[in-house]
């Protein structure tokens, strides 16, 4: 595991943020995440990392869920320039609608499960890569 150095006044926003979930949110927790329902992964929610609140997050696999609502149709380029940030750290951002999460659940599950699967691989070197 790596620690990811994070903003400390994040905290208090972060536990806000955990005692107010939305519906998508507690779908996808309740469903997929809590209690190492997926793959034996322990993911914390709300998590601060740098300068961010990530919705949800597995330091195992350096891989955080964002659920996004309405307003991230706004702010695309804010998500973006985030996601690079978080990407620079080492961390993978997976992202879903609220929409894929209340409608297609199953959908999300497996999805998940390929792209852990993909990150539990270590890195092919040239030497040792097919070909």
């Amino acid at each position: 595991m790596v620690f990811i150095p994070y903003k400390q006044t994040l905290t208090k926003k972060a536990r806000e943020n955990r005692k107010s979930p939305t519906p998508a949110e507690k779908n996808i927790w309740l469903e997929i995440l809590q209690g190492k329902k997926l793959q034996g992964l322990k993911f914390s929610r709300q998590k601060p990392l740098g300068q961010y609140i990530v919705d949800f997050y597995c330091s195992e696999v350096l891989l955080a869920i964002e659920i996004d609502g309405d307003s991230h149709a706004e702010q695309k380029i804010y998500d973006q320039k985030r996601t690079k940030r978080l990407n620079d750290l080492g961390i993978t951002v997976i992202r879903y609608t609220n929409e894929e999460v209340m409608n297609n659940i199953s959908g999300v599950y497996e999805e998940l499960k390929k792209n852990i699967e993909n990150l539990k691989q270590p890195p092919q070197s040239p030497l040792t890569g097919g070909g």
